[in-house]
């Protein structure tokens, strides 16, 4: 991990509150991924959770990227700070795997 200027990780309280609801739901869907798993649940239906948690959380990562965008990059850049560019087109290329 990587360690940054010191700030809040998302700067408005209710967006941080969404991605949170958002990985508390998330967390239930595996847990239920894990019972069908147990239960031995058909193939597909298991595939089909797992498509669903896998676009919760790009949704997820791209809420986070937005705030990212937002407050980090946006004061590094004002800041002049010239390894900012690379640094976020790495993290947007770890999104795009």
């Amino acid at each position: 991990m990587k360690h940054k200027p010191k700030h809040k990780l998302i700067s408005d309280p209710k967006e941080s509150k969404n991605l949170i609801l958002r990985l508390k739901k998330i967390e239930g869907q595996i847990r239920g991924i894990q019972g069908m798993i147990e239960n031995e649940k058909y193939c597909d239906d298991v595939l089909n959770q797992i498509s669903s948690v896998k676009s919760a959380l790009d949704g997820v990562s791209r809420g986070l990227l937005k705030s990212h965008i937002r407050t980090c990059v946006t004061e590094r850049i004002r800041g002049n700070d010239s390894k900012i560019l690379e640094e976020f087109m790495t993290t947007v290329g770890y999104i795009l795997r």
